[in-house]
Parts: C-alpha cells; structure tokens; sequence
C-alpha cells in the first residue's frame, strides 16, 4: 500500500474532531511546500525532504505534529508546545479545540523543510541552541 494510501486510511479511520483535524493538518503540511513528500514509516505519516522533516500523529486525546530537526527552527509564534526538552524534535499537540494559526504552522513547516544538517551537526546545534 502507498503512504498516500496508508494515510488516507488512517484518517477514515477517525471520527469527530480528529477527523476533521487531521485531514486540515494533512492539507496544511501538503500546501505548506511543494517539494514536501508524503511517506509512512513507523506506522505513521510522515513527510519528508531529503530527510525527515514532520510526522503527523494519532493519539487518545490528542494529534501530534512531531518536527524532527525542530530544536533547529525559530519559532516566533510559540508553536511547539511538546517535547521542548528533547535533544532535536519539537512538537505541537493539538487537542479538541485547540485553534491553531495556519500561516504560522505553514512557515514553522517550511522552516523545518529547508533544515539540511547532518545528523552529527544537527545534535550539537541543538545542544548550542539550548544552552544560549
């Protein structure tokens, strides 16, 4: 099955809010730049520009945009709101009726896109960036 395919499934699979939210999500990170790729790994989707660079999450009570080099981007409009103390990702958790500003997620988004360090250099990055 495509990651297309697997993700699709998983968003019919939902019901209420999370439905709705994560078909809005899936829309806003697809729109957010054209060079972004849909994948599935982890039983999870996730999108990718030479390299990881957002999973879009299902939880209980919450959906998860976890942005794996997120230490990394500047966040003017206070975004990320999980995961804060992680070596490298950030996340925003969005809960039934969280409002969450669209420009700002699509910039964060093609913040995190255009991230291009290795992994070596993406750790002490972060480390530097935690420790100022």
């Amino acid at each position: 099955m495509s990651a297309s395919a697997n993700i699709d499934k998983v968003a019919k699979g939902l019901s209420g809010w999370q439905a709705k939210e994560y078909v809005r999500l899936r829309d806003l990170i697809n729109d957010a730049d054209d060079e972004l790729d849909e994948d599935w790994k982890w039983d999870t989707a996730v999108w990718t520009k030479k390299g990881n660079v957002v999973a879009l999450g299902v939880f209980k009570e919450h959906l998860k945009l976890n942005f794996f080099k997120g230490a990394l981007i500047e966040d003017p409009h206070g975004l990320f709101n999980a995961g804060l103390d992680a070596k490298s990702s950030r996340s925003i958790d969005v809960h039934e009726g969280d409002k969450i500003d669209e420009r700002a997620l699509q910039e964060l988004l093609r913040r995190a896109a255009d991230v291009k360090l290795p992994r070596k250099k993406l750790d002490q990055t972060a480390k530097d960036r935690l420790s100022s």
